[in-house]
């Protein structure tokens, strides 16, 4: 019952990142601005505390996925599945700006197709998906060599679908 639960998500997500157009658009932003404290900034920036502070003051959700200083001014970003926040904060003196940006439902569940800004505990998720899928697949394949009657058929038809998705992707592809 998962793999059919498995083969329901990654089908309605198939379809959702093919059809985009199908689904309104539910981006909604958000933007902040404020001030650093200092002893966050000097002697040198603390990271950590930067991104604790912009997290826990405006509720930003993800993982940080870049931190970059420069002379003039940090950048942070945030990033997670259907969502991303950026930041910059100017330098010496700590004025930031956060633009958040929250995607809809169809967003996150097809960045979570993709695997996009979801983590290793999300990327193992697919992987193990992944393999129940060959397995179910693999065990389809072995039980039509026991079924004698329908052996030489089932086995030509499975044939026939992989030749066909082979002549169709040589046709559609470029």
């Amino acid at each position: 019952m998962f793999s059919f639960a498995v083969i329901l998500f990654f089908a309605a997500t198939g379809l959702t990142l093919n059809h985009a157009e199908w689904f309104p658009d539910r981006e909604v932003t958000t933007h902040h601005a404020g001030t650093v404290a200092a002893a966050l900034l000097q002697p040198e920036p603390d990271k950590l505390g930067i991104a604790e502070f912009l997290r826990k003051t405006y509720k930003l959700q993800g993982a940080v996925s870049d931190f970059r200083v420069e002379a003039s001014e940090i950048a942070v970003s945030f990033r997670g599945p259907g969502y991303a926040a950026d930041g910059f904060i100017e330098l010496p003196g700590g004025h930031f700006e956060v633009t958040e940006t929250r995607n809809g439902f169809v967003a996150v569940i097809n960045d979570l197709h993709k695997g996009r800004d979801t983590g290793k505990g999300w990327s193992m998720v697919i992987d193990a998906s992944a393999i129940l899928l060959v397995l179910v697949s693999l065990t389809g394949l072995l039980l039509i060599l026991f079924l004698h009657k329908r052996r030489t058929s089932g086995l030509m038809l499975a044939g026939t679908g992989g030749i066909l998705c082979w002549l169709l992707y040589r046709a559609l592809v470029p």
